[in-house]
């Protein structure tokens, strides 16, 4: 890791700037032409791009029923215990998220009030290449199946046998998730937004993904399809005091570093003795760790900031805006207070990151690349769109007309303001008009 020694705030933002993309550009001409291609021709350059970029496009892209009865045989009872558990957590906590809306009356006669109602037409998009994140699918499927989203399709890129992991499979039936389609990459991204003879378009597109899927997605938005929030490469912010255990916190960086090489780690700490032991420690770890190649390459791409005291530590962590912040310190309640730009914090020794990305009940879907400073992660309401309802009587109207119609008129509105007249003078010249009508 790169060590910056009492840097001002400045400088300590500078430091921990994260890396450009230096393909952007490229990336994104070479996206846009993809996907104009799958709105031209459907299935046929759905089936092209899959085996030009995975080598491989299986005859059938949706899994049949057969494959979902096999997924769970081909899976060990203790990690369908384990999966079973964490869809319990992670539906009860987004069970909680529900909204009541009492109506309000704003004034006499005018009510108003607000309804969760679901998307119709939701695309989960699961990634499959160095890893399959069938994690992700609890995350997504679950809130989508609390909200009561009509139609959910699942896209991932098959395994080389052209099979989907059974995992992925198993999680998706937990979530009564039945359209799967072996297919990933931009042509997964391209087919749920257009919809082809084989993938049914969708009204709002969620899940992680590399450079070129995030690129799909930022594109398909401004075409009118949604999608859940701008992700990039994962990255996770330590703030350690000089009581943390130092394997603990060299745990949790690499937890975030063997996600790959573009993935960042942070480590802000009042201890320099700290730092030094936990540089040691991410030495010992590394060596045993099967994806250590990943995580090495991000550890250099990594900074470690001494720091003066723990308010500055949090100072820059609000700049910063983590996806992921571990506050490892002493009387971490006081701290998560002052947070104020985050993704998902985590509290405390026994509380690792691991645990929200799995199992704890909190969503893993996150803002990343400092987006945490204006988004949320996933959650209930992500499934959902909240509309407005009002319903105003004749006695309402007659109250709320006066400002209604100076409004308009101080706007250059005339239209809004005779709509308003119309019906109070429809009020004076018929009394007979009860006032819901």
């Amino acid at each position: 890791m790169k060590f910056l020694s009492y840097p001002d705030l400045q400088d300590a933002i500078a430091g921990l700037a994260r890396p450009t993309d230096e393909h952007s550009a490229g990336r994104r001409e070479k996206v846009a032409a993809m996907l104009a291609a799958i709105r031209l021709e459907g299935d046929a350059a759905v089936r092209r791009f899959a085996l030009q970029f995975d080598g491989f496009v299986s005859g059938q892209l949706a899994v049949t029923d057969g494959e979902f009865s096999a997924a769970e045989q081909m899976i060990s009872p203790e990690l369908q215990t384990a999966v079973r558990q964490a869809y319990a957590n992670i539906r009860a906590f987004h069970e909680r998220q529900r909204e009541s809306f009492q109506p309000l009356e704003t004034m006499p006669g005018v009510v108003c009030w607000r309804e969760s109602v679901p998307i119709g037409k939701v695309g989960l998009y699961i990634p499959g290449g160095t890893a399959p994140l069938f994690s992700s699918v609890l995350m997504l499927g679950v809130p989508a199946q609390i909200a009561g989203c009509r139609e959910i399709v699942l896209c991932t890129p098959p395994q080389p046998d052209g099979s989907v992991h059974p995992a992925i499979l198993f999680a998706a039936s937990l979530c009564g998730i039945r359209q799967v389609f072996r297919i990933g990459g931009v042509q997964a991204i391209g087919a749920m937004a257009c919809g082809t003879d084989s993938i049914p378009a969708v009204w709002k597109i969620f899940g992680p993904g590399n450079p070129w899927v995030t690129t799909a997605k930022q594109l398909v938005s401004l075409e009118g399809v949604a999608i859940d929030l701008p992700a990039g490469p994962s990255e996770v912010c330590i703030i350690a005091d000089d009581a943390a255990n130092p394997r603990f916190v060299a745990a949790d960086l690499l937890s975030q570093a063997e996600h790959g090489p573009d993935s960042q780690v942070v480590l802000l700490s009042d201890s320099e003795k700290l730092i030094r032991r936990v540089e040691q420690e991410l030495a010992i770890q590394l060596a045993g760790l099967p994806r250590r190649d990943f995580a090495a390459q991000a550890l250099e791409n990594s900074t470690a900031v001494l720091v003066r005291d723990l308010g500055e530590a949090m100072a820059i962590s609000n700049l910063y805006a983590p996806e992921h912040l571990i506050l490892q310190v002493a009387k971490p309640e006081t701290w998560a207070a002052r947070v104020t730009n985050a993704g998902s914090v985590f509290l405390g020794a026994f509380t690792p990151e691991s645990a929200g990305d799995y199992a704890s009940g909190t969503n893993h879907t996150l803002p990343t690349g400092g987006y945490a400073r204006a988004y949320a992660g996933v959650s209930l309401d992500s499934f959902v769109k909240k509309i407005t309802f009002q319903r105003i009587d004749r006695r309402g109207l007659g109250r709320l007309a006066p400002v209604i119609v100076e409004m308009a008129r101080a706007e250059g509105l005339e239209a809004h303001a005779r709509a308003v007249e119309l019906r109070t003078k429809a009020f004076d010249n018929d009394t007979s008009t009860s006032d819901d009508e």
